[in-house]
């Protein structure tokens, strides 16, 4: 089993690192959407808010591993792509870390604007940069705004792949998926 990228193919740790991200993301976006909904009498008042603040610190963590990961192995090839494909590829995969930060950014200012710091699942916590009132309503609408955008962008790219993978018989997914050929 490959653990790095290779030319013709994604290692465990990329591939890992994508499916439990993007699997994540949905599911943060999910449980943002429900929350919001939820008055002070209900019992997950409390505990949704703290179990999303956690995986997006967690979250934080990973993109931040998925980058550098990135830029310390080789790309795979995608020969199977038009260059207008690999370019709109391109955009898109380094779209989604500029977005993915400033998402993360914004929460955790949420988060913090009252001075306390996000307790991290009783593990550790990272601290606040100090009390700033009002900034929970401006960093929440880019918060929100920008969950919708990268949620849109992951259907697109997840679209893209289910096309190249099914019409253009393209193995873009499935080096994202099995990683690269055994030789």
């Amino acid at each position: 089993m490959q653990i790095r990228d290779t030319t013709g193919g994604y290692g465990l740790v990329s591939r890992l690192v994508h499916w439990l991200m993007a699997l994540a993301l949905f599911a943060m976006f999910g449980l943002g959407l429900w929350m919001v909904g939820l008055d002070y009498y209900s019992p997950y008042y409390h505990a949704a808010p703290d179990l999303h603040k956690s995986v997006g610190i967690l979250l934080l963590m990973a993109l931040v591993f998925r980058f550098a990961w990135r830029l310390a192995n080789v790309r795979p090839d995608d020969h199977d792509l038009t260059p207008v494909e690999r370019t709109a590829a391109g955009l898109v995969h380094w779209g989604f870390y500029p977005l993915l930060l400033a998402l993360m950014v914004s929460g955790y200012l949420i988060s913090t604007a009252d001075g306390r710091p996000i307790d991290v699942f009783g593990l550790f916590e990272v601290p606040s940069p100090g009390e700033n009132k009002g900034l929970e309503d401006t960093a929440g609408a880019i918060h929100a705004w920008l969950s919708y955008v990268v949620i849109a962008l992951a259907a697109v790219h997840a679209a893209a792949a289910l096309k190249h993978h099914v019409i253009d018989r393209g193995r873009s997914l499935s080096r994202m998926w099995s990683g690269p050929p055994s030789t």
